[in-house]
């Protein structure tokens, strides 16, 4: 009975203000959170853009490709973020969170440094660099990271046909989302 009686009397708030579901929905938060959140879940069309972007590279065997997407999903799955703050003015608003991500910058310099002292390691038999050797390498010590950065994003939004819609991110926001940021 008391459960009727509240889905009752929270049916009535929705008449009464007006408010629906796809409005409660359609906040400058939410559609950061749900941009976030396709990262997290791995949506279909986050993994399309992965794909294309792997796929451009010509200097990787398709095995290392495979190993780093599974070293990207793994980012991906363990994306933290925070909502810091919300502005609105007018059709524009800004949204800042805080993510941590693994710092797999952190990984690939230390192993850019690795073949600075180790070259002969990663030589094909005619002295050039064996490039798919050292990516599998760097792939890996990317994969055995703990190690996890944080930085602020300000995401920018516009409200179209009263919608809000996130603006496209620029690639150092994209870079520090995949932990590759380098200063």
């Amino acid at each position: 009975m008391m459960k009727k009686l509240l889905l009752s009397l929270f049916a009535l708030l929705f008449v009464v203000t007006g408010c629906s579901f796809s409005d409660m929905m359609n906040t400058p938060t939410k559609r950061v959170e749900e941009f976030l959140g396709k990262y997290q879940t791995m949506d279909s069309e986050v993994l399309r853009q992965l794909d294309d972007t792997i796929n451009k590279d010509t200097t990787m065997s398709e095995d290392t490709k495979k190993d780093y997407k599974d070293v990207m999903k793994k980012q991906y799955q363990n994306l933290m973020y925070k909502i810091k703050d919300e502005t609105v003015d007018g059709d524009h608003a800004t949204v800042q969170v805080e993510i941590e991500v693994f710092d797999f910058d952190k990984a690939s310099q230390a192993a850019d440094a690795y073949l600075d002292l180790h070259r002969d390691e990663f030589q094909k038999e005619d002295q050039s660099l064996d490039y798919d050797k050292f990516m599998q390498y760097k792939i890996k010590q990317m994969k055995d990271t703990k190690d996890k950065v944080k930085y602020t994003l300000d995401f920018t939004l516009t409200k179209k046909d009263s919608k809000w819609v996130l603006d496209d991110i620029t690639d150092t926001m994209r870079e520090k989302i995949h932990g590759i940021y380098h200063e």
